[in-house]
């Protein structure tokens, strides 16, 4: 399995999310199908099927996250510099053909979310600016063409 690299931010989320799964998502499983028991002849029990399918997927995705952390190498704060652009580095762009400025946080592919401005290092974008200074224009293949980037500011997130 490939090397999961995670912000110290992303590490704590992944944590707080398998605690939670482990303990209240799997309580709340637990009792629905002792209630879904209750209704008797389990065999043709469609509440306790999904219940118990409920329980196998919440299994699955604990086991999956278990697994993200062991393989997963954090990105402590001591290694992110301002001098380029690493994960963990907060980066604004400015994209020159369209002359719109947007800020993302570099993060692990495990935390991406352009919704919330995490990029990951392994998009078109992460890519093509990971390890440029500030000052420098990156061009990026992306689906609809060749997009030109301006990195106007490298910070500490």
């Amino acid at each position: 399995m490939k090397e999961v690299i995670l912000t110290r931010e992303g590490y704590e989320k992944l944590r707080s999310e398998i605690e939670y799964l482990q303990t209240e998502k799997r309580r709340e499983i637990a009792e629905r199908i002792r209630i879904a028991r209750e209704f008797g002849d389990i065999s043709e029990n469609a509440e306790y099927d999904d219940a118990k399918n409920e329980q196998a997927m919440l299994e699955h995705r604990i086991a999956t996250l278990e697994e993200r952390l062991l393989e997963a190498r954090v990105v402590e704060d001591s290694e992110i510099t301002t001098d380029v652009v690493s994960i963990g580095s907060t980066v604004r762009l400015k994209d020159v053909e369209a002359n719109e400025t947007i800020e993302y946080h570099i993060v692990g592919s495990a935390e991406a979310n352009p919704a919330d401005h995490k990029l990951s290092n392994e998009s078109p974008v992460g890519r093509a600016i990971m390890g440029h200074k500030k000052g420098e224009t990156v061009d990026v293949t992306a689906p609809r063409g060749t997009l030109k980037f301006k990195i106007l500011e490298i910070k500490l997130a």
